[in-house]
Protein backbone atom coordinates (compact mmCIF):
# COMPACT_ATOMS: atom_id res chain seq x y z
CA UNK A 1 0.00 0.00 0.00
CA UNK A 2 1.52 3.31 -0.81
CA UNK A 3 1.83 5.59 2.25
CA UNK A 4 0.30 8.33 2.67
CA UNK A 5 2.44 12.05 2.32
CA UNK A 6 1.72 14.64 4.32
CA UNK A 7 2.90 18.42 2.13
CA UNK A 8 3.98 21.42 4.07
CA UNK A 9 5.28 24.40 3.12
CA UNK A 10 7.90 24.62 5.76
CA UNK A 11 11.45 26.78 6.59
CA UNK A 12 14.48 24.21 7.63
CA UNK A 13 16.08 26.35 10.60
CA UNK A 14 20.10 26.36 10.23
CA UNK A 15 20.68 25.74 14.09
CA UNK A 16 21.84 22.62 15.00
CA UNK A 17 24.42 20.69 12.98
CA UNK A 18 23.09 17.46 13.08
CA UNK A 19 19.22 17.52 14.18
CA UNK A 20 17.32 19.49 10.93
CA UNK A 21 14.75 21.92 12.74
CA UNK A 22 11.54 22.81 10.60
CA UNK A 23 9.38 25.64 11.01
CA UNK A 24 5.70 25.04 9.10
CA UNK A 25 1.78 25.04 9.88
CA UNK A 26 -0.89 22.40 10.13
CA UNK A 27 -4.68 22.89 10.41
CA UNK A 28 -5.99 21.65 13.92
CA UNK A 29 -7.78 18.30 12.41
CA UNK A 30 -4.31 17.17 11.28
CA UNK A 31 -2.20 17.77 14.51
CA UNK A 32 -3.93 14.51 15.91
CA UNK A 33 -3.20 12.63 12.84
CA UNK A 34 0.52 13.19 12.45
CA UNK A 35 1.18 13.18 16.53
CA UNK A 36 0.98 11.67 19.34
CA UNK A 37 1.36 11.91 23.21
CA UNK A 38 3.96 9.69 24.83
CA UNK A 39 2.83 9.12 28.46
CA UNK A 40 5.20 8.36 31.23
CA UNK A 41 5.05 4.77 32.58
CA UNK A 42 6.75 2.15 32.79
CA UNK A 43 6.87 -1.37 31.18
CA UNK A 44 6.71 -4.96 32.74
CA UNK A 45 10.81 -4.57 33.05
CA UNK A 46 10.81 -1.47 34.65
CA UNK A 47 11.98 0.44 32.12
CA UNK A 48 10.32 4.26 31.56
CA UNK A 49 8.50 4.59 28.71
CA UNK A 50 7.26 8.55 27.66
CA UNK A 51 7.65 11.54 29.25
CA UNK A 52 4.51 13.44 28.76
CA UNK A 53 2.09 13.94 32.48
CA UNK A 54 -1.45 13.18 32.69
CA UNK A 55 -4.23 14.75 30.78
CA UNK A 56 -5.64 18.05 32.12
CA UNK A 57 -9.41 17.60 31.41
CA UNK A 58 -9.96 20.99 32.88
CA UNK A 59 -7.26 22.65 30.70
CA UNK A 60 -8.25 21.16 27.62
CA UNK A 61 -11.52 22.19 28.30
CA UNK A 62 -10.57 25.46 28.57
CA UNK A 63 -8.66 26.20 25.53
CA UNK A 64 -11.00 24.01 23.45
CA UNK A 65 -13.63 26.79 24.37
CA UNK A 66 -11.65 29.58 23.27
CA UNK A 67 -10.64 27.52 19.88
CA UNK A 68 -14.85 27.21 19.55
CA UNK A 69 -15.35 30.76 19.61
CA UNK A 70 -15.82 33.05 16.93
CA UNK A 71 -12.64 34.99 16.35
CA UNK A 72 -9.35 32.87 17.35
CA UNK A 73 -5.81 34.41 17.13
CA UNK A 74 -3.58 30.88 18.38
CA UNK A 75 0.05 31.67 18.40
CA UNK A 76 1.26 29.04 20.60
CA UNK A 77 2.34 26.47 18.73
CA UNK A 78 3.67 23.04 19.25
CA UNK A 79 6.65 21.53 19.68
CA UNK A 80 7.18 17.82 17.66
CA UNK A 81 9.78 15.04 17.54
CA UNK A 82 9.40 14.48 13.70
CA UNK A 83 10.30 10.91 12.35
CA UNK A 84 13.77 10.11 9.94
CA UNK A 85 11.09 9.63 7.26
CA UNK A 86 10.34 13.21 7.27
CA UNK A 87 11.36 14.59 3.81
CA UNK A 88 12.52 18.45 3.14
CA UNK A 89 13.19 19.44 -0.20
CA UNK A 90 14.03 23.29 -0.70
CA UNK A 91 12.71 25.62 -3.04
CA UNK A 92 14.45 25.96 -6.49
CA UNK A 93 16.62 29.15 -6.78
CA UNK A 94 19.29 31.39 -4.85
CA UNK A 95 16.69 33.51 -2.85
CA UNK A 96 14.77 30.19 -1.00
CA UNK A 97 18.35 30.45 2.04
CA UNK A 98 18.95 34.05 3.68
CA UNK A 99 21.75 31.79 5.45
CA UNK A 100 19.15 31.58 8.80
CA UNK A 101 16.60 29.52 7.38
CA UNK A 102 16.13 27.75 3.85
CA UNK A 103 12.13 27.57 2.37
CA UNK A 104 10.94 24.27 1.09
CA UNK A 105 8.31 21.69 1.40
CA UNK A 106 8.08 19.14 4.16
CA UNK A 107 7.08 15.79 3.44
CA UNK A 108 5.67 13.88 6.36
CA UNK A 109 4.01 9.94 6.19
CA UNK A 110 0.81 9.55 7.34
CA UNK A 111 -0.14 6.11 8.76
CA UNK A 112 -2.63 4.33 6.24
CA UNK A 113 -5.01 3.24 8.85
CA UNK A 114 -5.43 3.82 13.00
CA UNK A 115 -4.16 0.89 13.90
CA UNK A 116 -0.73 2.39 12.58
CA UNK A 117 1.46 4.36 14.90
CA UNK A 118 1.09 8.33 13.97
CA UNK A 119 4.87 9.62 12.88
CA UNK A 120 5.76 12.21 15.42
CA UNK A 121 5.64 12.82 19.17
CA UNK A 122 4.46 15.84 20.97
CA UNK A 123 7.16 17.34 23.35
CA UNK A 124 5.64 20.44 24.01
CA UNK A 125 1.85 21.31 23.88
CA UNK A 126 -0.22 17.62 24.68
CA UNK A 127 -3.12 20.04 26.18
CA UNK A 128 -3.69 22.23 23.30
CA UNK A 129 -2.89 19.28 20.92
CA UNK A 130 -5.80 17.50 22.77
CA UNK A 131 -8.23 20.83 22.36
CA UNK A 132 -7.07 21.09 18.67
CA UNK A 133 -8.11 17.83 18.06
CA UNK A 134 -11.61 18.50 19.13
CA UNK A 135 -12.27 22.13 18.39
CA UNK A 136 -15.22 22.87 15.27
CA UNK A 137 -12.54 25.08 13.56
CA UNK A 138 -10.81 22.02 12.11
CA UNK A 139 -8.87 23.65 9.71
CA UNK A 140 -7.19 26.35 11.67
CA UNK A 141 -3.76 26.81 10.87
CA UNK A 142 -1.57 26.01 13.73
CA UNK A 143 2.73 26.52 14.00
CA UNK A 144 4.53 23.76 14.47
CA UNK A 145 8.29 23.77 15.62
CA UNK A 146 9.18 19.85 14.34
CA UNK A 147 12.86 18.66 15.13
CA UNK A 148 13.62 15.09 14.04
CA UNK A 149 14.75 13.02 16.58
CA UNK A 150 13.90 9.46 17.24
CA UNK A 151 15.97 9.05 20.48
CA UNK A 152 13.27 9.29 23.79
CA UNK A 153 16.49 10.48 25.65
CA UNK A 154 16.69 13.46 22.81
CA UNK A 155 12.61 13.99 23.17
CA UNK A 156 13.05 14.24 27.29
CA UNK A 157 15.86 16.65 27.32
CA UNK A 158 13.98 18.92 24.99
CA UNK A 159 10.34 18.37 26.73
CA UNK A 160 12.47 19.49 30.65
CA UNK A 161 14.23 22.44 28.54
CA UNK A 162 11.01 23.67 27.24
CA UNK A 163 9.07 23.39 30.49
CA UNK A 164 11.06 25.35 32.90
CA UNK A 165 9.25 28.52 32.72
CA UNK A 166 5.93 27.16 33.34
CA UNK A 167 7.33 24.06 36.14
CA UNK A 168 6.31 20.82 35.85
CA UNK A 169 5.07 18.39 38.46
CA UNK A 170 8.22 17.84 40.41
CA UNK A 171 8.03 14.26 40.74
CA UNK A 172 7.65 13.71 36.49
CA UNK A 173 10.73 15.90 36.31
CA UNK A 174 12.76 13.90 39.07
CA UNK A 175 11.94 10.58 37.27
CA UNK A 176 12.77 12.10 33.94
CA UNK A 177 16.32 13.17 35.30
CA UNK A 178 18.14 10.13 35.16
CA UNK A 179 16.95 8.83 31.08
CA UNK A 180 18.80 12.16 29.69
CA UNK A 181 21.98 11.80 29.18
CA UNK A 182 22.66 15.23 27.74
CA UNK A 183 24.12 18.00 29.99
CA UNK A 184 21.81 19.55 32.41
CA UNK A 185 21.49 22.52 34.02
CA UNK A 186 22.99 22.50 37.55
CA UNK A 187 20.11 22.80 39.76
CA UNK A 188 18.21 19.65 38.06
CA UNK A 189 22.04 18.03 37.40
CA UNK A 190 22.34 17.85 41.17
CA UNK A 191 18.85 15.62 41.10
CA UNK A 192 19.64 13.53 38.76
CA UNK A 193 21.64 10.78 41.06
CA UNK A 194 18.82 10.91 43.99
CA UNK A 195 16.63 9.89 41.67
CA UNK A 196 18.46 7.08 39.68
CA UNK A 197 18.90 6.31 43.53
CA UNK A 198 15.46 6.05 44.42
CA UNK A 199 14.37 4.61 41.10
CA UNK A 200 16.33 1.46 42.45
CA UNK A 201 15.16 1.53 45.82
CA UNK A 202 12.15 1.22 44.53
CA UNK A 203 12.82 -1.88 42.07
CA UNK A 204 15.43 -3.79 43.51
CA UNK A 205 14.49 -6.93 44.80
CA UNK A 206 16.31 -6.75 47.77
CA UNK A 207 15.38 -2.77 48.83
CA UNK A 208 12.41 -2.62 51.87
CA UNK A 209 10.91 0.28 49.30
CA UNK A 210 10.87 -1.95 46.40
CA UNK A 211 6.68 -0.75 44.90
CA UNK A 212 6.12 1.61 48.06
CA UNK A 213 7.10 4.39 46.15
CA UNK A 214 4.56 6.28 44.23
CA UNK A 215 6.38 7.99 40.87
CA UNK A 216 4.85 10.02 38.15
CA UNK A 217 4.88 6.69 36.12
CA UNK A 218 3.24 4.48 38.83
CA UNK A 219 0.26 2.78 37.43
CA UNK A 220 -3.04 3.41 39.04
CA UNK A 221 -3.52 0.02 39.86
CA UNK A 222 -0.15 0.28 41.58
CA UNK A 223 -1.01 3.53 43.56
CA UNK A 224 -2.66 1.80 46.96
CA UNK A 225 0.61 0.24 47.43
CA UNK A 226 2.93 3.21 47.27
CA UNK A 227 2.54 5.26 50.30
CA UNK A 228 5.73 7.00 49.93
CA UNK A 229 6.01 10.09 48.00
CA UNK A 230 9.54 9.73 45.90
CA UNK A 231 10.43 13.99 46.50
CA UNK A 232 10.44 13.58 49.97
CA UNK A 233 13.15 10.18 50.00
CA UNK A 234 14.65 12.01 47.26
CA UNK A 235 15.23 14.95 49.26
CA UNK A 236 16.57 12.78 51.79
CA UNK A 237 19.07 11.15 49.67
CA UNK A 238 20.38 14.41 48.08
CA UNK A 239 20.89 16.27 51.15
CA UNK A 240 23.14 13.69 52.57
CA UNK A 241 24.67 13.56 49.75
CA UNK A 242 25.56 17.27 49.57
CA UNK A 243 25.99 18.13 53.19
CA UNK A 244 30.22 17.89 53.92
CA UNK A 245 28.64 15.93 57.61
CA UNK A 246 26.31 13.24 54.98
CA UNK A 247 27.19 9.92 55.47
CA UNK A 248 26.71 9.62 51.75
CA UNK A 249 29.14 12.46 50.99
CA UNK A 250 32.56 11.27 51.38
CA UNK A 251 31.47 8.76 47.88
CA UNK A 252 31.16 11.59 45.82
CA UNK A 253 34.56 12.14 44.00
CA UNK A 254 34.00 16.23 43.67
CA UNK A 255 37.56 16.43 41.95
CA UNK A 256 36.81 14.02 38.75
CA UNK A 257 32.93 13.78 38.92
CA UNK A 258 32.65 9.92 39.63
CA UNK A 259 30.35 8.38 42.35
CA UNK A 260 30.85 5.22 44.16
CA UNK A 261 27.00 4.21 43.88
CA UNK A 262 27.42 0.85 44.92
CA UNK A 263 28.98 2.17 48.20
CA UNK A 264 25.62 4.35 48.41
CA UNK A 265 23.00 2.11 47.80
CA UNK A 266 24.94 -0.27 50.62
CA UNK A 267 24.31 1.87 52.69
CA UNK A 268 20.39 3.22 51.98
CA UNK A 269 19.58 -0.72 51.43
CA UNK A 270 21.45 -1.30 55.40
CA UNK A 271 19.84 0.80 56.92
CA UNK A 272 15.97 1.37 55.84
CA UNK A 273 16.17 -2.49 55.78
CA UNK A 274 17.49 -1.70 59.58
CA UNK A 275 14.42 0.79 59.73
CA UNK A 276 11.63 -1.87 58.42
CA UNK A 277 12.83 -4.52 60.60
CA UNK A 278 12.86 -2.22 63.65
CA UNK A 279 9.67 -0.51 62.89
CA UNK A 280 7.77 -3.36 61.22
CA UNK A 281 4.24 -2.83 62.11
CA UNK A 282 4.67 1.39 60.94
CA UNK A 283 6.11 0.23 57.92
CA UNK A 284 4.63 0.04 54.06
CA UNK A 285 0.90 1.55 54.81
CA UNK A 286 -0.80 4.65 54.51
CA UNK A 287 0.63 7.93 55.51
CA UNK A 288 -1.98 9.23 57.35
CA UNK A 289 -1.89 5.61 59.77
CA UNK A 290 2.25 5.93 59.87
CA UNK A 291 3.63 8.95 60.01
CA UNK A 292 6.83 6.89 59.08
CA UNK A 293 6.03 6.59 55.76
CA UNK A 294 5.15 9.98 55.73
CA UNK A 295 7.25 13.14 54.63
CA UNK A 296 7.79 14.13 57.93
CA UNK A 297 9.54 10.83 58.77
CA UNK A 298 10.85 9.77 55.91
CA UNK A 299 12.84 13.21 55.95
CA UNK A 300 13.78 12.96 59.82
CA UNK A 301 15.09 9.62 59.47
CA UNK A 302 17.04 10.39 56.66
CA UNK A 303 19.00 12.66 58.66
CA UNK A 304 19.66 10.02 61.47
CA UNK A 305 20.74 7.58 58.94
CA UNK A 306 23.97 10.10 58.85
CA UNK A 307 24.44 9.98 62.51
CA UNK A 308 23.80 6.25 62.82
CA UNK A 309 25.99 5.05 59.83
CA UNK A 310 28.94 6.43 60.77
CA UNK A 311 28.78 4.34 63.76
CA UNK A 312 28.34 1.19 61.65
CA UNK A 313 31.15 -1.11 60.13
CA UNK A 314 29.58 -1.53 56.29
CA UNK A 315 32.30 -3.74 55.44
CA UNK A 316 30.85 -6.57 57.99
CA UNK A 317 28.66 -9.03 57.71
CA UNK A 318 26.99 -7.88 61.43
CA UNK A 319 26.27 -4.40 59.21
CA UNK A 320 22.55 -4.82 59.69
CA UNK A 321 22.87 -6.21 63.06
CA UNK A 322 24.54 -3.48 64.51
CA UNK A 323 22.60 -0.60 62.46
CA UNK A 324 19.43 -2.50 64.57
CA UNK A 325 21.02 -1.91 67.55
CA UNK A 326 21.78 1.56 67.00
CA UNK A 327 18.03 1.94 65.77
CA UNK A 328 16.74 0.48 69.38
CA UNK A 329 18.36 3.01 70.99
CA UNK A 330 15.82 4.91 69.61
CA UNK A 331 12.35 2.92 69.53
CA UNK A 332 10.81 3.40 72.32
CA UNK A 333 10.66 7.35 72.07
CA UNK A 334 9.13 7.00 68.85
CA UNK A 335 5.08 6.74 68.47
CA UNK A 336 4.55 6.86 64.80
CA UNK A 337 0.82 5.26 64.40
CA UNK A 338 -0.53 6.68 68.23
CA UNK A 339 -0.04 8.04 71.56
CA UNK A 340 1.96 11.63 72.00
CA UNK A 341 5.38 12.77 71.24
CA UNK A 342 5.49 13.86 75.16
CA UNK A 343 9.23 15.37 74.54
CA UNK A 344 8.02 17.85 71.77
CA UNK A 345 4.50 17.81 72.68
CA UNK A 346 2.70 17.07 69.83
CA UNK A 347 -0.14 14.18 68.58
CA UNK A 348 1.52 11.42 66.42
CA UNK A 349 -0.82 12.62 63.79
CA UNK A 350 0.35 16.53 64.27
CA UNK A 351 3.32 15.51 62.41
CA UNK A 352 3.53 17.21 59.24
CA UNK A 353 5.70 17.73 56.40
CA UNK A 354 6.47 21.37 56.69
CA UNK A 355 10.33 22.59 57.55
CA UNK A 356 9.81 23.45 60.86
CA UNK A 357 8.00 19.61 61.90
CA UNK A 358 10.87 18.16 60.30
CA UNK A 359 13.62 20.15 61.65
CA UNK A 360 12.11 19.43 65.03
CA UNK A 361 11.68 15.83 64.85
CA UNK A 362 14.99 15.81 63.36
CA UNK A 363 17.32 17.31 66.16
CA UNK A 364 15.04 15.50 68.60
CA UNK A 365 15.76 11.79 66.74
CA UNK A 366 19.27 12.85 66.88
CA UNK A 367 19.74 14.52 70.24
CA UNK A 368 17.79 11.10 71.78
CA UNK A 369 19.84 8.81 69.44
CA UNK A 370 23.45 10.65 71.01
CA UNK A 371 21.99 10.57 74.57
CA UNK A 372 21.12 7.13 74.76
CA UNK A 373 24.52 6.09 72.79
CA UNK A 374 26.56 8.00 75.71
CA UNK A 375 24.45 6.38 78.36
CA UNK A 376 25.46 2.83 77.29
CA UNK A 377 28.53 3.29 76.81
Amino acid sequence: MTATILKRRALRVHQHPTIPLYVFVLAAEEVDQVADVARISRDEAGKLIGYQRPEKKQHVKQILEYLDSDEVLFPNGLILALPSTVRFKSSPGPSSSDGLSTSGTLEIPLPNSSDEPRPAWIVDGQQRSLALARTRHSRLPITVAGFVAEELDVQRDQFLRVNTVSPLPTNLVSELLPEVATPLPTKLSARKLPSVLVNALNQDHDSPFRGLIKRASTAPAQKSAAVVTDNSLILAIEESLNSSAGILFPHRNLSNGTTDTAAIRNILITYWTAVQQTFPEAWGIIPNKSRLMHGVGIRSMGRLMDRIMANVDLRSNEALSQTKKELALIKPHCHWMNGRWRELNTSWDELQNTPRHISTLSNFLVRVYVQSRMSAS
